[in-house]
């Protein structure tokens, strides 16, 4: 594998884009909407979003972010998503996506990596408990219109 990890700039966000709408594809998203938050999020030290390139070709990405929590008691990195192309999947490309994201949380000083998944993931659940994660919590969100 050939592959190279680039930090992600506005001229990927068409590709992020893709990838977003691929990986909760059962939101809509607005483009223009989501341009300006990609910008904010950019722009932000506390996130960060990296793209995994192999021979040239995209085949993924993760974009996560650094707060501070009761839970860990200091600095935590959540990886807010984390996405292969599906044509590539189950031959590392995940892994390293995960350790460039704990490499940078360690660089940054956090006590651990957290994330959630939705339900229907499977396949996915397998990889982050492989990697090392504890299922130990349920995640629920609330759109506030």
């Amino acid at each position: 594998m050939a592959t190279t990890i680039r930090n992600a700039g506005m001229e990927e966000f068409d590709l992020a884009f893709d990838y977003i709408e691929k990986l909760w594809a059962y939101n809509t998203y607005d483009k223009d909407t989501v341009r300006k938050v990609y910008k904010q999020v950019i722009e932000n030290d506390d996130n960060f979003i990296f793209f995994l390139f192999d021979d040239g070709q995209p085949i993924g990405f993760c974009h996560g972010a650094y707060f501070n929590t009761f839970w860990l008691s200091g600095l935590t990195c959540y990886v807010s998503s984390i996405y292969c192309s599906p044509e590539v999947r189950r031959k590392g490309y995940g892994r390293q996506l995960m350790d460039h994201a704990k490499k940078l949380a360690k660089e940054r000083g956090c006590k651990g990596l957290v994330l959630d998944s939705g339900n229907s993931r499977t396949e996915a659940h397998k990889f982050y408990e492989i990697y090392g994660f504890k299922n130990n919590c349920q995640g629920y969100d609330l759109k506030i219109d």
